[in-house]
C-alpha cells in the first residue's frame, strides 16, 4: 500500500521563461513543496526533524518533462510515497492541470534520514515510521 498526497500550485510569472512555459528548474520546487506539505499532512513537520537533530537530504533526483505548463495555470502534483520510509525515502511525483488528466511531468526523488551532527545515515524516527503506519498499514 501507498500513500498519496495532492499539493495544488498556481504558476507564478516569475517561474515562467522569455517563451511563457514553466522553467524547468521550478519542477524541483514544487516537488520539495509537495512532499513538504504531504508530510505535514501525516503529522511530520520538517522543522521538528530538524530541531530533534535529523535533516532529510535529497541523494538523487529525477525528472522528465511531457509537456509544458504555463503562467496562472494551477498545477496539481500527486507525490506518492509508495513503501514505508527506512533509511532512505523514495519519493514518486505526477504533475497535470487541475482538473485535466494531461500528464506534464513525472519525476523521483529519494531522500535519506541523517543525524544533523554526526552526518551519517540512520533509520526513520519512530514518529515518521508511527504517521506512516497509520496510513500505510490500514
Amino acid at each position: 500500500m501507498s500513500f498519496v498526497y495532492s499539493y495544488h500550485h498556481r504558476v507564478r510569472y516569475r517561474e515562467c521563461d522569455p517563451m511563457g512555459v514553466v522553467y524547468h528548474t521550478h519542477y524541483l520546487d514544487y516537488f520539495e513543496a509537495a512532499r513538504t506539505e504531504a508530510l505535514r499532512d501525516l503529522g511530520v513537520r520538517y522543522r521538528d526533524l530538524e530541531d530533534s537533530g535529523v535533516i532529510m537530504p535529497v541523494v538523487e533526483v529525477n525528472v522528465r518533462y511531457h509537456g509544458p505548463a504555463y503562467y496562472d495555470e494551477v498545477l496539481v502534483v500527486d507525490v506518492t510515497f509508495p513503501e514505508l520510509p527506512s533509511v532512505r525515502v523514495p519519493i514518486e511525483y505526477s504533475v497535470h492541470r487541475e482538473g485535466e488528466d494531461d500528464t506534464l511531468a513525472t519525476g523521483h526523488t529519494t531522500l535519506c534520514f541523517m543525524d544533523a551532527e554526526r552526518r551519517r545515515p540512520i533509520r526513520a524516527p519512530e514518529a515518521v515510521q508511527s504517521a506512516f503506519d497509520r496510513v500505510m498499514t490500514s
